[in-house]
């Protein structure tokens, strides 16, 4: 690339190198890495608006960093996440029109608009801006802010749990899970399904039409329903950590247990929140279901835990061990 040097009186070859510039930025001194276009022959400093730009925006951005101050794109992420214009984004922060566009393109904020945008990045702390103060929007503006809000609280929510669910289910397929990452959807639809059937479902007779839904669709299909490990434990196959599944649906109102006292005996009774989602499982994982229920429909919770006992993945491994979904081939439920 050519440009004018004036002390060689022409146009020249130039190139760009990189020195350490010291740049004022609200009264401080900031010291950065600046690109510099030079000429080629004599080594003179040329004019690059590009480049000059460039190095004030990183002496800001080191000033920014100084003072813990947001930068330019960061505020541009939290107005995004929200579906803001930058002249709505100001209105509802009751600033100047011009406010945030300044922000935006490098202009260094005041350390009290900072700390509003930083209290509204979480998306909690914008409701609770909306719900407690007057703003400018338009009530229609306002409702569909509110519904964005809404919705990014419980992605994150999600996302918590869905981390939370990671740490104790497995999510790489193998064998022992059926060659399926857990699925907490999958799990939860299967459990409303046995929970809306059966009025009087018990704990223990869902963790073997469970074992046996995802055992029997692996057999046909080469892949378990819901990704769960199932555990050899005294009253039969009980998928992993299930109290832990089970504590997560009662927090999402899908499903709870109920402590029943009848005639001395403690019985743990399965209470659904709700109908099985639509599309939740599909038509051969619903067959399968149907099948497994109406086999044991009649089935007490000793009755289908004694008939699990029979089954040679129970029989081949010890208490504790992970019941392969290998042995599912050996289970003949007709």
């Amino acid at each position: 690339m050519k440009n004018y040097c004036e002390e060689c009186g022409r146009e020249v070859e130039t190139k760009i190198i990189v020195k350490n510039e010291e740049y004022t930025v609200c009264g401080e001194q900031v010291m950065v890495e600046a690109r510099v276009l030079t000429c080629a022959e004599c080594g003179e400093e040329l004019f690059s608006e590009e480049l000059d730009n460039e190095t004030l925006l990183s002496a800001y951005n080191e000033y920014r960093k100084r003072h813990r101050l947001l930068s330019a794109e960061e505020i541009k992420e939290i107005r995004e996440q929200y579906q803001l214009s930058q002249r709505g984004f100001a209105k509802l922060l009751n600033w100047g029109d011009k406010t945030i566009y300044r922000y935006e393109n490098g202009s260094i904020q005041d350390k009290a608009h900072n700390s509003l945008m930083l209290f509204l990045r979480e998306p909690e702390n914008m409701r609770i801006y909306l719900n407690e103060n007057e703003v400018l929007l338009a009530e229609r503006q306002k409702a569909r802010l509110l519904a964005v809000v809404d919705k990014l609280i419980n992605n994150e929510k999600r996302h918590t749990e869905q981390r939370f669910l990671e740490a104790f289910f497995d999510t790489t397929p193998s064998e022992d899970t059926g060659y399926k990452a857990f699925d907490y959807d999958k799990a939860c639809a299967m459990v409303l399904f046995f929970a809306n059937k059966n009025t009087n479902l018990l704990k223990t007779k869902l963790m073997k039409l469970l074992n046996y839904s995802d055992m029997i669709f692996y057999k046909e299909n080469g892949v378990s329903i819901s990704g769960m490990k199932y555990a050899h434990l005294p009253y039969g196959p009980v998928p992993v950590n299930f109290d832990i599944l089970l504590g997560t649906m009662e927090a999402d109102h899908i499903a709870r247990i109920e402590v029943i006292y009848d005639n001395g005996y403690e019985r743990h009774q399965v209470i659904p929140e709700g109908d099985v989602p639509i599309n939740a499982l599909s038509e051969a994982e619903l067959a399968v279901l149907d099948r497994i229920y109406k086999k044991f429909e009649n089935y007490g919770s000793a009755e289908i835990s004694n008939y699990s006992h029979k089954e040679k993945g129970y029989i081949r491994t010890k208490i504790g061990e992970v019941i392969s979904y290998s042995y599912a081939k050996d289970i003949e439920l007709d």
